[in-house]
């Protein structure tokens, strides 16, 4: 199979004509209890394909599995190949009508949806059923003009050999797996080491893009959290590069960025401004820190960030002898890292690459 899609054969569809969509439940996270059953309780979390517990369901109206699940507020597509239950009555399913498909062939369509839709909806201006179905995709066909799910579920599949290959190379590096000693780190609430400001708390969809210099953060685990690229706006300052920003909850709860231009926040991203000197990679490993300890003790859409981030919510970073936080060995830790991620990566090109050239 050809590595690059050829779109001439290729045709628009209406999202309406592919899919039925039907709105999930709205069982609230108070009156559920996680490890009571086997059922998913799936939200719109981009973290652990949305499932935050496993619960008993015997009462709740069970969502059948094999199909998309489109989160309401965030634009979270996940695929949930089990029978589940969802959080929130903005959440809704979409099934291919007419035909059976199964997980490559919707891993797929998450894919062409994401791509294709991902800078229409967002938290100020939410997905719902009826926009997502009147909006169209692009789809292979095949002889016939239908979806060629064949070719689709193909390349999905050549796409997972490939990178189950990549990732055999990748584990197949010499790595130093020592665990990293935390008996003498310290316990550290943010604002310990960091000045915690609310953020600009702006919509995107307010936001203008005539003339767009400035960065604009949102709650998102990609692209550094940036969503946008706006307008100044003139009667606020804009924070600086070199700033940490954290979103506080939704789909990306804990997702923790050193930015590296000036910016401004949605609703429910903080800004940390260090309080000391801090080196980039340093930086970089805190957010890291900052990422583990979110996903570990807070869950999206249950137990957020918000209620604890400028209260009880603390940190173990390493220490100096004089009991704070040592930010050199943390600088050091991440360029040492950061050089074995690139010698790895050279190491899979190069066996790629050579591979390619004998054959």
């Amino acid at each position: 199979m050809k590595n690059k899609i050829d779109i001439k054969k290729w045709k628009e569809f209406k999202i309406s004509d592919l899919f039925d969509a039907k709105n999930t439940g709205n069982i609230l996270a108070r009156d559920i209890i996680n490890g009571s059953g086997n059922t998913p309780y799936v939200t719109a979390s981009g973290v652990n394909n949305g499932v935050v517990a496993h619960i008993d369901a015997t009462k709740y109206e069970i969502i059948k599995g094999n199909c998309i699940l489109v989160g309401g507020k965030t634009f979270t597509l996940t695929y949930q190949e089990k029978d589940f239950v969802s959080n929130d009555s903005h959440n809704f399913e979409l099934r291919v009508k007419d035909y059976r498909i199964g997980m490559h062939e919707y891993l797929y369509l998450i894919a062409v949806l994401t791509s294709t839709l991902k800078n229409k909806f967002f938290w100020g201006d939410a997905v719902t059923k009826k926009k997502m179905l009147y909006e169209k995709i692009l789809l292979p066909v095949d002889s016939a003009d239908n979806p060629d799910w064949k070719y689709i579920k193909e390349y999905m599949k050549n796409i997972e050999d490939k990178s189950r290959k990549a990732i055999k190379k990748l584990n197949n590096c010499e790595e130093d797996t020592t665990p990293i000693d935390i008996t003498e780190w310290k316990e550290f609430h943010l604002y310990d080491i960091f000045d915690i400001d609310s953020g600009s708390k702006m919509d995107r969809i307010a936001m203008k893009f005539d003339n767009p210099t400035i960065n604009f953060v949102g709650r998102s685990g990609i692209n550094n959290g940036v969503t946008a690229v706006v307008d100044e706006v003139k009667e606020y300052l804009p924070y600086k590069a070199g700033n940490l920003t954290l979103a506080l909850g939704g789909a990306y709860l804990g997702s923790c960025f050193v930015q590296e231009k000036d910016f401004y926040t949605s609703q429910n991203v903080v800004v940390l401004i260090p309080k000391e000197d801090i080196s980039f990679y340093a930086k970089e490993f805190i957010c890291a820190v900052i990422f583990k300890e979110g996903n570990t003790h807070y869950k999206a859409f249950i137990d957020e960030l918000n209620r604890h981030i400028k209260t009880d919510f603390v940190i173990k970073l390493p220490i100096d002898s004089y009991g704070k936080p040592n930010y050199e060995y943390m600088d050091k830790y991440m360029i040492k890292l950061l050089n074995k991620t690139k010698n790895k990566l050279n190491f899979i090109l190069t066996h790629h690459f050579s591979h390619a050239i004998m054959r």
